[in-house]
């Protein structure tokens, strides 16, 4: 029987292996899982070891992880965003409870929650270094220049993401940091007031707000983030990892399986080991539910672009947020005015001292955000009726016994201390 099975199991494959389009391998190089090419004239097996057996670039090395770090930062935030979609529920009666229920009573909820929290922080640090390794290495120069623009546009819908998730919690430190970011767009001269209602939906920050940057957050921004990483993989394959300067061309290197292969797992295995301990013993805190009537006297930042923001605002104002604006737009804009093919940093001084200015304020903005307070009640017009009270997750289900929606101490249950 066992022998009837086995050969059964074995013409299964050999007919698979027949009958499979070697095409379909593409996706896998699309999605960034394979290098080489992809040759469709083959079996689909003889295809996979042809494109696992690919020589990369001599130049290649560890130093080049921080893309495939970014990469599977990005994957972490949406495996752990779909989890955490199965128990939220967005609307500003409900939104606040199910985070309690995620964070005491859902199965590794709060591990689930930790690790998207770090990991919005962690992909933000990943992507600078990357940025500043292309950007010093000028591998935005021709023809690469459509590449650096998508990589500086899926870095901006990055921020988007953090940007519209931060409200999701309904608490008190996510609706008023919300509503002082809202407050600074409006600042922005000429577009600054239609972001800001577009964004808003109400005359202050509602339950309208909240359906927007959920629907943000879970159906535009996935779908957008897919096609610029799919544009973003084909064109490194089209045009190949850029060489150090001064060597334009490099001999075949390592193989990508099993050396490179083996590179990417490891520095994977690190990385996740690293958020998952951020995850772990720094838990993110949960505060009380959102109230628009009061302002709370400390506003608890859980995303560092929150930081950088309030520095921004606090000294610029408006204008704080218009100049990072124009900084995105101009980065994005740079292979259009440093066309020239020098690449080494000694050759291109001012967009080295550009490189070093951009860098140090990020820095400097964040350590000064970390410590900055509040600045004060929002000013809008009163609500036109009183803010609905959260309701206990899963109460008009039944058997679900409700968190006091005023008490945080009950989102440490359950949770390793």
């Amino acid at each position: 029987m066992t022998g009837r099975v086995r050969g059964w199991l074995v013409q299964f494959w050999e007919d698979l292996r027949q009958s499979t389009d070697p095409s379909l391998l593409g996706i896998a190089r699309l999605l960034g899982l394979l290098y080489g090419p992809i040759d469709g004239r083959s079996r689909i097996d003889v295809s996979l070891r042809k494109a696992l057996g690919y020589r990369l670039p001599a130049h290649v090395t560890w130093r080049h992880a921080l893309g495939s770090i970014a990469y599977l930062l990005l994957m972490v935030q949406v495996a752990t965003g779909v989890l955490l979609v199965f128990y939220f529920r967005p609307s500003a009666q409900e939104a606040y409870a199910s985070i309690q229920y995620i964070q005491s009573q859902a199965p590794f909820g709060w591990l689930i929650r930790g690790l998207h929290v770090w990991c919005a922080s962690l992909l933000i640090v990943v992507l600078l270094a990357h940025l500043a390794r292309v950007f010093f290495g000028g591998a935005y120069k021709p023809p690469r220049e459509t590449n650096w623009l998508i990589g500086v546009g899926l870095f901006g819908v990055v921020l988007a993401f953090g940007a519209s998730g931060y409200l999701l919690p309904w608490d008190q430190w996510a609706y008023w940091t919300f509503s002082e970011g809202l407050e600074l767009v409006s600042a922005i001269p000429v577009v600054g007031g239609l972001v800001t209602e577009l964004l808003r939906g109400y005359s202050l920050v509602s339950g309208s707000t909240l359906s927007r940057q959920f629907a943000l957050h879970v159906v535009l921004l996935p779908w957008l983030l897919f096609v610029l990483l799919g544009l973003h993989f084909t064109l490194i394959r089209r045009h190949g990892i850029t060489p150090p300067p001064g060597r334009e061309t490099s001999e075949p290197g390592v193989r990508f399986y099993p050396v490179h292969l083996m590179r990417s797992l490891m520095v994977a295995a690190v990385t996740l080991a690293v958020l998952i301990t951020l995850a772990t013993w720094f838990t993110r805190p949960v505060g009380p539910p959102a109230d628009p009537g009061e302002m709370p006297r400390d506003l608890i930042s859980t995303w560092l672009i929150v930081d950088i923001g309030r520095t921004l605002g606090h000294f610029l104002g408006g204008w704080g947020v218009a100049l990072f604006v124009l900084l995105g737009v101009a980065l994005a804009l740079l292979p259009l005015f440093d066309r020239g093919p020098e690449r080494r940093l000694r050759e291109r001084p001012l967009v080295l001292a550009a490189g070093i200015a951009f860098f140090a304020v990020t820095l400097v903005t964040w350590g000064v955000g970390r410590t900055l307070q509040s600045r004060g009640p929002v000013p809008h017009a009163a609500p036109a009726e009183a803010p609905a009270r959260p309701v206990p997750f899963g109460a008009d289900e039944g058997g679900i016994a409700p968190l006091h929606p005023d008490s945080t101490d009950a989102i440490t249950a359950g949770r390793p201390r």
